[in-house]
């Protein structure tokens, strides 16, 4: 049985409102996480993701009281990442109302760190955000980033997938820098790249910029869809179009 592809908007969250840039530079203001995620709850997203895009580029932790405030306006799960480096810190998250949490920086400083959190909570709470972009300096030409997208790391994109794959990760949320709020359609040659090498559930985001952009995704093996501007910036029924849009395609939505 085919699962039912997950529509989710992304609120990028710096010092307290959600932010939106192009290539992770550049961020502008796009409203209050809080009222946003509520906007969306009603709207028909299937999950909410919520990254504090600075925590890591400034060594500190999520802003959990925003966290605990956004999770009391939504009745969808919850991901929440930016600055989760350690058990401790996907315990605290999971107190204050996620469901999930994602890691990125922490993960590629230390890979252990994904079996300890694995080993506690199981699997189902664990994504791993991987900010990858092109590069001549790999293998498969993808490159993992961190620190927001800020730092090159010389890591294979593929070699870290199949590995955190193995360390037991439940999903993983693959962000292209390169397509990043470029609203030109997502990268599909990086998803079909990272379906060939892992059989765990994907996300695929960066790019969208209108409904027709989403069945591409799928169809290079996406199961699951994130945006963010044009959720913020759009109409009301956009969740609704893009679910349209993916219906009409062929795929089972929610």
């Amino acid at each position: 049985m085919t699962l039912a592809v997950r529509v989710i908007p992304c609120l990028d969250v710096d010092a307290g409102r959600v932010v939106k840039g192009v290539n992770f530079e550049n961020l502008r203001d796009a409203g209050d996480p809080v009222e946003l995620a509520h906007r969306y709850n009603k709207a028909g997203a299937d999950e909410l993701t919520f990254l504090d895009v600075t925590a890591s580029s400034s060594e500190r932790q999520t802003t959990y009281d925003v966290v605990t405030r956004t999770a009391e306006e939504v009745f969808i799960p919850l991901t929440v990442g930016g600055g989760v480096r350690a058990v401790e810190d996907v315990d605290r998250l999971l107190k204050v109302g996620a469901d999930k949490a994602s890691i990125n920086t922490a993960a590629v400083a230390r890979p252990e760190v994904i079996n300890d959190i694995v080993a506690r909570f199981g699997n189902q709470v664990l994504v791993l955000s991987l900010d990858a972009r092109r590069s001549s300096d790999t293998p498969s030409g993808f490159e993992v980033t961190t620190h927001g997208g800020r730092r090159g790391t010389g890591i294979d994109a593929l070699d870290w997938c199949r590995e955190a794959s193995e360390r037991g990760v439940g999903e993983i949320l693959l962000n292209s820098i390169d397509a990043d709020g470029t609203k030109e359609g997502f990268d599909t040659e990086m998803i079909s790249a990272v379906r060939a090498v892992t059989s765990v559930p994907l996300i695929a985001s960066g790019g969208a910029g209108e409904p027709a952009h989403f069945p591409p995704a799928i169809a290079a093996g996406a199961d699951a869809v994130l945006a963010a501007s044009m959720f913020h910036f759009g109409p009301d029924d956009m969740i609704a179009q893009v679910k349209d849009a993916i219906r009409a395609a062929g795929y089972p939505v929610r």
